[in-house]
Formats: C-alpha cells, structure tokens, sequence
C-alpha cells in the first residue's frame, strides 16, 4: 500500500485529497492543526481505516520535527504539501501593507514545505515513489501577472516555486523528484464562490498529473489534469 502525507488535510483541496487518496486505496497520514474541529476529515478516518488525523500546525516549525519524529520509520511515497493562506485582504495593498500577516503568509506557504521535506526526508527516502508535490498557483507566475495586486500571496508562491526547483537539483541523486502545481482557480473558501472548477475536478486532475510523473518532470511547474507547464 503507498503512502501521502497531506498537509492542510481537514478542508478544502486538502480534505478531497484525503477523500480520493483513500479512495484509491493508499494509505492517507492526513495532517490539520485542530483535528477536533475537523469534522469531515474524523468522519473520514471514522470510516475508512486508511486515513489517520495527525495533529500539526505546519506555522509552528517547532511541530514539525515531533511529527516527524512520531512518523519515524513510515515510508511516505508522496509528500503533498497542500496548506496555504491568501495572506492578503482589501484595504491592505501597497501603502497600507500588513507586514506580520506577509511574513506569516511567507512561513506558511513557503517555508513550511521546504521544512517539511527536510524533516521527512529520511521517510521519502524510504518510499517507493519519493516524490514531494506542493500545491502552488499561478499566481505564482511572475510571466503571467499582468494586473498586479496580492503581494503577499504572488510572492510567497513565487518563492516555493524557486524553492522547490532548487529541491529538484539538490534531491535529484536521491532520486527524489519534486512537483509543483497550479490546481487552477477552484471554489474553496480560499478561491471563493466565482472560481471556475470544483475541488473534486482540480484533485482529480492533479492526482492524474501525480500518477503520470517522470523523472524528466521534477522542478516542472505543472496545470492540473493535462500536466501543461505554466509560465514562470
């Protein structure tokens, strides 16, 4: 049976992902800050003993490590960093920047996966697929901004997507391959209700880029679904 680790697991992308994961047979290690007020994802894990709820706020690297330490000796094939903030929010442009709230978005979105792989290396390592994904966005594209706007949020997907391409060099003698996606514009609590896909079509999509991966693709920056490479 393989096994995904999914941060972020207890809404949204992160709880569809725990969904057809499990679905699909894999072994699910489902990773949320408050697994109490998960209701969904212990509804999961009630009813599939596939799925374990593991308690991590992914913000506080000083839970990084005791989870990685409660995981030591689980061989993970996929580590999937989903959990992200927007970070930005109206009245708070450029003049008027919320700098703590950018530096929080910034340790959520960025730094948080690179410590992660650090941390479960030695469980990829074990893994038969050895393969980090992180869940990025367009909005990550320098290429494609054309209108500006939600510094904290293009910034920090730019910087986890250059921190993953350096992951894809460094891990590559490992043989540890390394995704980035755009999971494109889904209607999540983040995306809001005007987003064009559901979360099931952009899981879906993305696992099917995840089970087609080639060694060739490691540090690509991928779309959901066909495996198109996005502008950087």
């Amino acid at each position: 049976m393989q096994t995904v680790l999914i941060t972020g697991a207890n809404r949204g992308l992160g709880l569809e992902f725990c969904k057809q994961y499990s679905a699909a047979g894999w072994r699910v290690l489902a990773v949320c800050r408050c697994p109490d007020d998960a209701e969904a994802l212990l509804t999961l894990a009630a009813d599939s003993d596939r799925v374990k709820v593991l308690a991590a706020d992914i913000a506080d690297f000083g839970q990084i490590d005791p989870l990685a330490a409660e995981l030591r000796g689980t061989p993970i094939d996929v580590l999937l960093n989903n959990a992200g903030v927007y970070g930005d929010r109206s009245g708070h442009g450029f003049g008027n920047l919320d700098y703590s709230t950018w530096l929080d978005t910034l340790t959520i979105n960025t730094l948080a996966p690179v410590k992660l792989a650090e941390a479960l290396l030695p469980n990829l390592q074990a893994g038969q697929r050895k393969l980090i994904v992180t869940v990025s966005s367009l909005m990550g594209s320098m290429t494609d901004n054309t209108s500006g706007g939600s510094i904290l949020y293009r910034s920090s997907k730019a910087g986890v997507n250059a921190a993953m391409k350096s992951l894809s060099i460094d891990l590559a003698p490992q043989g540890i391959g390394v995704l980035i996606l755009h999971p494109g514009w889904v209607r999540t609590d983040m995306g809001g209700p005007n987003a064009l896909i559901d979360a099931d079509e952009s899981v879906s999509g993305m696992i099917n880029v995840i089970d087609g991966y080639t060694p060739a693709q490691s540090g690509g920056f991928l779309r959901y679904g066909d495996g198109k490479v996005m502008p950087w």
